[in-house]
């Protein structure tokens, strides 16, 4: 009888301590320790971390409804500046994309990766959550296959997009996130097949048309209708 007690009452207490262990709060009312929450009804992790007395630090683990042990999203906190460190995660653990945050803004560079694999797909620059700077997308042998720059949220300056070998197949020129300026096509040779100009989103001026390097005919925008 006395030995059934002194299980009932360790194990009572083991449930006791491991309460206490996360979840708890310092004299003023703020987080502190480790903490972790479930979703409701279910005993999957929402996420877990740290808190020193309210501030995140380390490491915290976000899970969905059914990811299990595999957290689909890690943040890590720096004890410094207000930073953090951001991974998204496949459910096979594989990193999806990667970077920096202040807030909710994305923040640097961010890098993100071909599905199932530790190849870069994309790399790109942000500032205050917005897209700033130069971003670049790459076929899954490395090769670059597109460069555009962004000022603040909007395209900017030239869009060159690349063949898998390497030969640029496509040019235009944005201002203030719109077509304005020259475009120009290219064979698989590197030879212009379709060159002109556009203007606020819409073909302007003379358009040439070539076949093999040679002019096959021109026409001029915007199209006039016949009647006005």
């Amino acid at each position: 009888m006395r030995s059934k007690f002194l299980f009932f009452f360790l194990v009572s207490s083991l449930a006791l301590v491991n309460a206490q262990e996360f979840n708890a709060f310092d004299t003023e009312g703020k987080r502190h320790g480790k903490w972790q929450k479930k979703y409701e009804g279910s005993d999957q992790i929402r996420y877990e971390g740290t808190f020193d007395h309210g501030k995140e630090v380390g490491k915290f683990k976000f899970y969905k409804p059914n990811s299990g042990k595999s957290p689909t999203a890690i943040k890590t906190f720096s004890n410094k500046t207000d930073t953090v460190n951001v991974k998204y995660f496949t459910n096979k653990g594989k990193v999806i994309s990667e970077g920096n945050m202040i807030g909710k803004g994305r923040v640097d560079l961010w890098t993100y990766y071909h599905k199932g694999s530790s190849k870069v797909m994309m790399t790109e620059e942000y500032n205050s959550g917005k897209l700033h700077g130069e971003q670049k997308t790459y076929f899954e042998n490395g090769q670059l296959t597109e460069r555009i720059i962004y000022v603040q949220g909007k395209k900017e300056g030239k869009r060159l997009v690349y063949s898998d070998k390497g030969i640029i197949i496509k040019e235009f020129t944005y201002v203030n996130d719109k077509l304005h300026g020259i475009t120009k096509y290219y064979d698989a040779q590197g030879k212009v097949k379709i060159e002109g100009n556009y203007k606020k989103d819409r073909k302007d001026g003379l358009w040439s048309y070539y076949e093999n390097g040679k002019l096959l005919e021109r026409k001029q925008f915007p199209i006039s209708k016949r009647g006005f």
